[in-house]
């Protein structure tokens, strides 16, 4: 092995004179070793590349497409929400309107039965307050008949006598016979 490295190690000591050898002169072989080998992969890597940066367009390409039908979905999906939004809006201010209609008349309606209901009952108060009215007015009246023809009859009774209470009976019972025959 050591007689390997010792030819490799020769080699670098050897004069360029029109022979062929390593140059170890890192900075003088450097530029060109890279432009061969650059030239090398732009040679038989450019299709490769050229491979690989179409399948990354064509990838790219594909996801823009999806991007923008998913796009247009989601933008009709948000118009048909809003229209669905727009026609619960309009049923939910219909049901509120008529709500509130409802609301006013069942409340016109309680007011006009209460109203009715007074109207009947102080109808009957009213009523109630008449015939209790005529009702004490005969009772007075009946009290007072009764107290006028008992003193009526007490004054007859200290008054008449029985010939006098004889001969006026005697003229009714004559007034009454008299009455008939006119009727007759």
């Amino acid at each position: 092995m050591k007689n390997l490295t010792d030819s490799f190690v020769s080699l670098g000591h050897w004069p360029s004179a029109g022979s062929f050898g390593f140059n170890t002169d890192i900075l003088a072989t450097n530029p060109i070793n890279l432009s061969v080998v650059l030239g090398v992969l732009i040679f038989f890597g450019k299709g490769v590349l050229n491979d690989l940066l179409d399948n990354r367009k064509q990838r790219i390409l594909s996801t823009i497409r999806n991007s923008e039908e998913l796009r247009r979905g989601a933008i009709e999906q948000l118009e048909k929400a809003r229209a669905r939004l727009r026609k619960v809006e309009m049923e939910a201010d219909e049901y509120r309107m008529n709500g509130y209609s409802e609301i006013e008349r069942e409340k016109i309606n309680l007011i006009n039965a209460t109203s009715y209901s007074l109207e009947q009952l102080e109808n009957y108060k009213n009523e109630t307050l008449h015939f209790e009215q005529q009702r004490a007015i005969n009772q007075v009246r009946q009290q007072v008949f009764q107290q006028a023809l008992q003193g009526a009859l007490g004054i007859l009774n200290s008054c008449l006598n029985s010939e006098l209470h004889f001969r006026t009976i005697s003229a009714n019972i004559g007034i009454l016979g008299a009455m008939e025959e006119i009727t007759d």
